[in-house]
């Protein structure tokens, strides 16, 4: 821990840890700026500056040099290095004397759709740009779409082309590299037990999952201690441990007051890169489609004939993209597959149920999951008696293999996949 002032005199050299590109440039100046400030991006690109490109690493520098670069005083770079730091950009060592030396290790920036699907960055940028400027960062990193329905593809594999037997492995090349975003020091957790009574809260209440569960809303709903006791308090029950479900209503609800909107989770599309490559126009392929590009709130919107989601769906649809950390395109199949097996009916223990399966399973897109889905009701329905089975009649989806490939739906099931894609395309 740094112990003193950051001085002038101090020494630095920087340490290149990655594998940085211009395309790292424009992410950093695109993404990142709006949240860290000009100063802290501009010590990024001093320091990427410093590095010598033969050795990856600086000569010996003194912090007296980053302030004429930068022409900002010393408390304001070691903020903005801080800021670095809290974003997963930079690490810091210290090795204190008389003159302390730092070691500074520069990681890249998170990818576009890394940056887009993480559950703080994504919200926080968000917030401090706006919609219309949101929307628009999104466009400018979208994938370019091709019409490939009318060709085929003869890429050749490696080892069309080489022989690859000769070839050996090498272990210690430099990758690129981003460092994790630690968010720990958002709730100071020593002040909230010192400010409820011992006789209301278990001490044993926040436990490691627990703290991550609160620091991850206070991150999402930017709530400082202070705020987060208060809800704290409002949601303890008889046993002095803290009810997870009412704390996140309540963080909701505070957010929704001050903000007027949700944060964006439940707004966010299936990320490119998880996406059905493009060209595929049969009928599963445009009902991929349909789930990749709609978000869970439109397409449960969608099954609602235009109606609104209740407050308890979206407390569910939270639940499937921040703690199970479930994609959009595969919280719309599961929203699909149960309501369709419930008679319409969305139960929240069944739904959660189901979307843990999947977590467990690695299920990542659309695809796999409709796949997932139909495999695991033909196994399910495979261990079930035939009396059962015959008093049993349980709607199945429109996209099971089968009857996707199906000429002669039956009229339902004809009406639903042409309000599908009617609603979507």
């Amino acid at each position: 821990m740094e112990t003193g002032n950051l001085l002038p005199a101090d020494r630095y050299i920087v340490i290149n840890k990655s594998v940085l590109s211009d395309t790292d440039r424009q992410i950093i100046i695109n993404l990142y700026e709006p949240l860290l400030g000009s100063l802290a991006v501009s010590l990024y690109f001093t320091f990427w500056n410093d590095i010598d490109t033969l050795t990856m690493m600086s000569n010996d520098l003194i912090h007296h040099h980053l302030m004429t670069v930068l022409k900002s005083g010393i408390g304001g770079i070691k903020l903005a290095r801080e800021s670095l730091e809290a974003f997963g950009l930079l690490k810091t060592y210290i090795k204190e004397g008389s003159v302390n030396d730092y070691v500074y290790e520069l990681y890249s920036p998170l990818t576009p759709q890394e940056f887009f699907n993480h559950p703080i960055l994504n919200i926080v940028l968000y917030n401090n740009i706006g919609e219309k400027e949101y929307e628009m960062l999104k466009t400018k990193y979208k994938l370019p779409k091709a019409d490939l329905k009318e060709y085929h593809e003869i890429t050749k594999k490696l080892d069309d082309v080489y022989d690859t037997s000769k070839w050996t492995l090498s272990n210690d090349l430099r990758d690129k590299t981003t460092n994790s975003i630690m968010v720990d020091s958002r709730i100071n957790f020593d002040e909230i037990m010192a400010s409820i009574s011992k006789n209301m809260i278990n001490e044993r209440a926040f436990n490691k999952k627990t703290r991550e569960f609160i620091n991850n809303l206070a991150f999402i709903y930017n709530i400082d201690t202070l705020k987060m006791t208060e809800l704290i308090r409002s949601v303890l029950n008889e046993y002095g441990n803290i009810d997870k479900n009412g704390l996140r209503i309540l963080a909701r609800k505070d957010y929704q007051y001050i903000k007027g909107t949700l944060p964006t989770l439940v707004y966010r599309t299936q990320p490119d890169y998880l996406k059905n490559p493009l060209g595929d126009n049969s009928r599963k392929g445009r009902i991929i489609n349909i789930f990749e590009n709609t978000s869970p709130y439109d397409f449960l919107r969608h099954k609602y004939h235009g109606a609104k989601p209740t407050a308890k769906d979206l407390k569910l649809l939270e639940k499937l993209i921040l703690d199970l950390e479930l994609s959009p395109a595969v919280v719309n199949v599961l929203l699909d597959y149960v309501l369709i097996k419930n008679n319409n009916r969305l139960v929240e223990d069944y739904v959660e149920q189901i979307g843990a399966y999947w977590k467990r399973a690695g299920i990542k897109t659309a695809k796999d999951a409709m796949e997932f889905a139909e495999k695991d009701y033909k196994k399910t329905q495979q261990k079930m008696p035939p009396k059962v089975k015959e008093k049993k009649t349980v709607g199945t989806p429109i996209w099971f293999e089968k009857k996707i490939q199906d000429e002669n739906l039956n009229e339902e099931e004809e009406k639903y996949l042409k309000d599908l894609l009617k609603e979507f395309n």
